[in-house]
């Protein structure tokens, strides 16, 4: 597969992870309403620090593991725990929608709807965004979970090595995800009261999650098929 074919898969991954209610999107749309027209600024700020931990921990996980991820047995085993656990996201998501236990309050402009216990004290004491993309996406155990999971899966069935052009694909369209979403957010809430409503973004969210469990089930069906002993 080539550089093209993963930037694609890479952004729409990281669409169906970064559009989630979860505490880095919290954080922006926090600072976004804090910084009024320069909220742009912000979202671009916590971005780059997020993009930041995001590359130093894919070299890690490549230099890391790259010994152990070249025997067959351990691609599958990695594949079916990564497909396994994004086919858990997209089901469990959509089953939050459908029980409406999704809260949709972030949605609105209005400081009063973000809940603290969200963002968390963390964000007292973060007054720089871009230190504070960092922070706050390695508080949330979820994004440890993607990466040792789902990112290392992507990266092993898809040949990424270390700065090789399938790791710029995979790196590049994964941030590009993360830009447009935290990006436009910030954006959005800094030059209008308006926001998304909720049916529109809930529809980007269940497109999400069908998308997650078909590619989670491509995942891990596929070093199964193309292992040969």
């Amino acid at each position: 597969m080539g550089f093209v074919e993963i930037f694609l898969l890479s952004f729409l991954v990281a669409l169906s992870g970064s559009l989630s209610p979860g505490p880095l999107l919290t954080y922006t749309i926090y600072k976004a309403i804090q910084s009024g027209k320069k909220a742009y600024l912000i979202g671009i700020l916590i971005w780059i620090g997020h993009a930041i931990l995001e590359f130093v921990l894919m070299l890690i996980l490549l230099i890391g593991l790259s010994p152990f991820i070249t025997d067959r047995p351990v691609v599958i085993l990695i594949g079916l725990l990564g497909g396994g656990i994004l086919i858990f996201f997209g089901v469990s998501l959509l089953r939050d929608i459908w029980l409406k236990k999704i809260d949709l309050n972030f949605l609105t402009s209005d400081e009063k709807n973000i809940d603290d216990r969200e963002v968390s004290e963390i964000t007292d004491l973060i007054q720089q965004p871009t230190l504070g993309g960092v922070l706050v996406s390695m508080s949330n155990p979820y994004w440890w979970i993607w990466w040792a999971v789902i990112g290392l899966n992507f990266m092993t069935q898809f040949s990424v090595g270390v700065l090789n052009i399938e790791f710029w694909g995979f790196f590049l369209g994964h941030e590009l995800g993360d830009f447009l979403t935290y990006v436009s957010i910030a954006t959005i809430l800094g030059f209008t009261n308006k926001f998304l409503s909720k049916k529109l973004y809930l529809g980007i969210i269940i497109g999400c999650c069908a998308f997650m469990i078909i590619f989670g089930l491509y995942l891990a069906v596929s070093p199964i098929l193309s292992y040969n002993p």
